[in-house]
């Protein structure tokens, strides 16, 4: 009999559903046993991010800088350049519709759980090797020392230890991401506040719906701008990608679907086999979408200041860290974490609703970031000619 393998939003989904059913008669003595175990991976989650951090953004800026030339300059600066667009354009777009769509302060009391949550039973110090700054610090220097040497035996080194922390995510802290959740919904129902949340979680993902789709038409019509042809068109042509990533939930499994219609939107196929892999992988303007909008949201809730003071430097900084995100489901918001509490200050509880909303809309994410990709090409394939035989 054939194994019934649940997606990672399936089994989010099932977190949050039996969390709020639970809250409503677990009693508050088999409650606290699920909050010890937050508090427990929370505590290793703290513990993992600058290793995250380290593993995966020197070895991928290591290998930006041996890569072919000045085509691949363009297309990675072209991809930051997008990815960036996409964080200002959400914060100003949310900036303006959250205030009136959202309660301010619902979520104040998760800044004080002890005062209306339950409390561990025990807690674990895991102090991590580094803070997160330093481990960011310490991944460019090293990156970007990797991409000019002339050794490969380091390079090598940290490929290895990427390789670690990918298994790390993929087979600890992903398995354990639905628990965590279960527990932090439990948690949130038996202080009352599930309704706010609930109420929260879908007004969000409306906005961002539209706004993605926005993002997409600017897109495009730069693409088309550049290369003078009917954005609408081009984006049309890119349709089946779209729709194959909202069903794979993954960059990677759609290449040779964007490939394809980028192909079909007149992107010469030397310049088509380049761009679509390596934006799979370093363009994630869907992605970044979603973290802002999401933090945003929680901020509000929980009657955070959000400012573009604050958020300015944090999408920028989350330009860089999501070309380091790893391919796996919740890989995006994996890397983020660390941006999130160190400039956010977004604690363990704050994280895990992150995670929770950022996976609810996981597909639209990655269906946004893939069909972007192809505007991406087009806009390559009309310049491309000007690095020819460099």
């Amino acid at each position: 009999m054939k194994k019934i393998k649940i997606s990672l939003l399936g089994q989010v989904a099932m977190a949050i559903g039996l969390g709020i059913l639970f809250g409503q008669f677990l009693p508050a003595a088999v409650a606290r046993i699920f909050v010890t175990f937050n508090s427990l991976f929370g505590n290793f989650l703290s513990f993992s991010i600058p290793l995250i951090i380290l593993g995966l953004v020197a070895p991928a800026i290591g290998e930006l800088g041996k890569g072919a030339g000045k085509l691949l300059a363009v297309t990675t600066l072209l991809a930051y350049a997008s990815t960036v667009f996409s964080g200002f354009f959400t914060f100003f777009s949310a900036s303006a519709v959250f205030p009136q769509m959202l309660p301010q302060t619902t979520l104040s009391a998760l800044e004080n759980p002890e005062h209306q949550m339950l409390a561990t039973y025990f807690t674990v110090d895991m102090p991590p090797l580094m803070d997160i700054m330093t481990a960011l610090l310490l991944s460019f220097v090293i990156g970007l020392g990797l991409s000019v040497i002339g050794g490969t035996t380091l390079q090598k080194g940290f490929v290895d230890f990427r390789d670690i922390v990918i298994r790390l995510i993929e087979n600890v802290i992903i398995p354990l991401l639905p628990l965590h959740i279960f527990g932090i919904f439990l948690n949130i129902t038996l202080s009352g506040q599930i309704v706010s949340i609930l109420s929260m979680f879908i007004k969000v993902i409306l906005v961002i719906f539209v706004l993605h789709i926005l993002l997409l038409l600017i897109q495009f019509s730069i693409a088309g701008l550049a290369s003078r042809r009917n954005p609408l068109v081009l984006l049309k042509n890119m349709l089946p990608a779209y729709a194959t990533a909202l069903g794979t939930q993954s960059s990677a499994a759609t290449i040779p679907v964007t490939l394809k219609q980028a192909l079909k939107n007149g992107v010469k196929e030397t310049v088509a086999v380049f761009v679509i892999p390596l934006c799979a992988t370093i363009h994630l303007s869907g992605s970044t979408m979603k973290i802002v909008a999401c933090a945003m949201a929680i901020m509000y809730m929980a009657g955070q200041p959000v400012t573009l003071g604050s958020y300015g430097g944090f999408i920028l900084m989350l330009g860089i860290t999501m070309v380091a995100a790893p391919g796996v489901p919740g890989g995006a918001i994996m890397a983020a974490l660390g941006l999130l509490g160190s400039m956010l200050g977004f604690d363990e509880t704050l994280q895990a609703l992150m995670i929770a909303l950022y996976i609810a809309m996981d597909s639209f994410g990655t269906a946004c970031n893939v069909t972007g990709d192809g505007a991406i090409a087009v806009i390559i394939d009309k310049i491309a000619p000007s690095f020819a035989g460099k």
